[in-house]
């Protein structure tokens, strides 16, 4: 039976992968969402402190993200993101106050690790043929247990490369995860890593064009409305229980779910999800970049792990910041920039600044966590599920999202 409606309960880009998907597929699509804003983690606002719109968080991208450079053009919205000419990332160690630019081949054959002005300073190739160890992990496999966990190219890319995908410390993390991404990125050659930044803004990127999209496919769009229950049936939904307001889901109708995994546990009997979860920190400082800084810049031995200069603010972001989330938010900020003024080599004392602190970021990529991530598909025939912490092969990251929000269109408009 041909879908004819779907409410896809959630706004998050999850959520608006999936409504995207239906919508160009000619399903009519009624969103819901519980907040007052669409994007959940991926979003803009603006901030009174700073006086201008900042990012929730500081998300990159790469050029190999197949399945979030086709969302942005199905929308129409690849003009709103930045992609660098190469893949080309500045790092500097705090430590020693060397800087160091890796910059690989355009092509699948990796000469560049031969080329010491390209490659990692201090890093033997050997280190990067070890890399062969994790794309070939057993099932159920640490990082840490598979690859060892030291020496330059470890220390002075892998280590910030896997802790901001995997947003842990990348000796606990899943080495499935990991390897996953590699072989999407650092395997597939340079041409599949050029960094890509939405320097105006991630809601004018990934969320305003998409509701717009969906607004000219006729789908409707409710903020402020937070599912509390679903009504089901033995085999499928039967209605969208919203507190002051039931909405009945007809034979032809579908559900998708793209809520938090905690809020999917608590509606969907049975439903295994992660129960771990780890904090990202962000810092932005309202002090335009100096002339010259590079659009992202690594950092290894400080508090700082990867700086972004905006046309109009500096930011940073901290991966795997759980030890971060109760220190007071003026001693961070100022701890930050001292790590960004060291960077951007600035000597004007602190400018106004904001903290941005996600507790629960992403669900915790440990192996054990991994295992508990749902597919799409679920017992009810007309309902799915979607969300970066479902099963999607990758870890919690932008493009894990929007696949998993595509996989549930799929699922139940085959």
């Amino acid at each position: 039976m041909k879908l004819r409606k779907a409410h896809v309960v959630g706004a998050g880009l999850a959520g608006l992968s999936a409504a995207v998907e239906l919508a160009s597929r000619g399903v009519s699509v009624e969103l819901h969402e519980g907040s007052p804003q669409a994007g959940g983690r991926c979003r803009s606002y603006a901030d009174s402190t700073l006086g201008m719109d900042i990012d929730n968080g500081n998300h990159l991208i790469l050029s190999g993200n197949h399945a979030t450079l086709a969302y942005v053009d199905k929308i129409g919205a690849r003009d709103r993101l930045e992609e660098a000419p190469s893949a080309s990332f500045p790092f500097i160690d705090l430590e020693t106050r060397e800087r160091w630019t890796v910059r690989a081949n355009e092509g699948p054959i990796p000469w560049w690790i031969f080329d010491k002005n390209r490659r990692v300073p201090g890093a033997a190739l050997s280190e990067y043929f070890a890399l062969a160890k994790l794309l070939r992990a057993r099932n159920g496999a640490t990082i840490g247990e598979t690859m060892n966990c030291f020496g330059p190219l470890y220390e002075r890319l892998l280590e910030p490369f896997l802790m901001s995908a995997l947003n842990i410390d990348p000796k606990e993390g899943s080495a499935a995860l990991a390897a996953a991404i590699i072989r999407e990125t650092l395997a597939a050659g340079g041409r599949q890593y050029h960094p890509v930044i939405a320097r105006i803004g991630l809601s004018s990127a990934f969320v305003d064009p998409a509701l717009r999209f969906i607004a000219r496919a006729g789908g409707g769009v409710n903020f402020g409305r937070r599912l509390k229950s679903l009504a089901l049936d033995a085999q499928r939904v039967s209605g969208l229980d919203f507190g002051d307001e039931t909405i009945p889901v007809g034979p032809d109708d579908a559900v998708i779910l793209a809520v938090p995994p905690q809020a999917a546990g608590s509606m969907v009997p049975g439903l295994s999800t992660p129960t771990q979860f780890r904090a990202i920190v962000n810092a932005h400082y309202r002090f335009a970049p100096p002339a010259g800084l590079a659009p992202i810049i690594g950092i290894v031995n400080g508090l700082a792990q990867w700086l972004f200069a905006f046309p109009d603010r500096l930011s940073v972001t901290i991966s795997a910041g759980d030890h971060l989330v109760d220190v007071p938010r003026e001693e961070l900020a100022t701890r930050i920039w001292r790590d960004v003024a060291d960077v951007a080599e600035i000597s004007a004392p602190m400018p106004p600044w904001q903290i941005v602190r996600e507790r629960r970021a992403t669900f915790a990529a440990t192996p054990a966590e991994d295992a508990k991530r749902p597919d799409a598909r679920t017992a009810w025939s007309n309902l799915s599920l979607a969300g970066d912490w479902t099963r999607t092969g990758l870890p919690a990251t932008i493009e894990g999202a929007i696949r998993s929000g595509v996989k549930a269109a799929r699922t139940v408009a085959p």
